[in-house]
């Protein structure tokens, strides 16, 4: 497989995998303090939603570099998408 090489959206990755750190961490202070379990699924499924988004910007990050064929892409989102 690739490597990301362009700084710019790897920063971005980074950056919204960061925002997906603090979602959890705010899951996982729902728990601790007792919060009603709707709030709490309500928040891991938001983490999710935002968890599934990095990945495809990953995939699209992969597709923009151009240094993958289409099946590699294909077998990639089949694996893990």
């Amino acid at each position: 497989m690739t490597h990301l090489t362009d700084g710019t959206r790897k920063k971005a990755l980074i950056m919204r995998l960061k925002r997906i750190e603090g979602q959890l961490r705010g899951v996982q202070n729902l728990i601790e303090s007792g919060a009603d379990c709707e709030a709490v699924a309500q928040q891991m499924s938001a983490s999710r939603k935002a968890l599934d988004k990095a990945f495809f910007t990953l995939v699209g990050c992969v597709i923009a570099q151009g240094e993958v064929d289409g099946d590699e892409v294909a077998t990639m989102l089949a694996k893990f998408g």
